[in-house]
């Protein structure tokens, strides 16, 4: 892939389940700044209300973290993290919507209707990666954003707490890369 092609990434979304949050806490402490794009965050969890994943990340990142309510304006430089128990949807006008419809793949947070209204909404600007879980959430939304121009990543299976997720993304879903930990690190910071 191009230099060209990953600078246009105007979106990064993470979905992830069993044992991502621990990727995810080697990534975000090493990054300091994203001026140009935004993270999203849809990781399985526990349905209830507390905001303990909001509160660990927004201790562990220097980048400002903003909590999702309906409507919230999708700028650059922030992370933002689905709420546990709603399904995440990018609209076209650069807003977050909720959404309380039914569970899919057994789960609420969906990482495949995030991503592929992700990639409806931005296309080739988008970046997906799947990281660590024991479920096929994630596949359908990676094809989706690949589909639709977009760059797809997986965490190496191999170096997954869980690797079912990754792996059958990676049969499945034909993903541009499989990185490690390091190598997503570094391919964010190069974006």
């Amino acid at each position: 892939m191009e230099e060209t092609e990953m600078t246009r990434s105007r979106v990064v979304v993470i979905g992830g389940s069993a044992g991502s949050l621990e990727v995810l806490l080697k990534i975000l402490p090493r990054i300091a700044i994203i001026p140009d794009f935004a993270i999203v965050i849809i990781l399985h969890r526990k349905n209830s209300e507390d905001n303990t994943l909001e509160e660990l990340i927004a201790i562990k990142t220097m980048i400002p973290v903003v909590e999702v309510e309906d409507k919230t304006p999708l700028l650059p430089g922030a992370i933002y993290i689905c709420p546990s128990d709603y399904h995440l949807l990018f609209e076209k006008n650069g807003t977050l919507s909720l959404d309380i419809s039914e569970k899919i793949n057994y789960s609420r947070p969906s990482i495949d209707l995030s991503f592929e209204s992700a990639a409806d909404a931005y296309g080739n600007a988008l970046t997906g990666i799947l990281l660590s879980g024991a479920n096929a959430d994630g596949t359908a939304g990676l094809k989706a954003i690949r589909a639709l121009g977009g760059t797809t990543i997986i965490q190496k299976p191999e170096t997954a707490d869980m690797p079912f997720m990754p792996r059958n993304a990676q049969q499945f879903a034909a993903p541009h890369y499989s990185f490690d930990a390091n190598e997503i690190l570094e391919y964010i910071k190069g974006m």
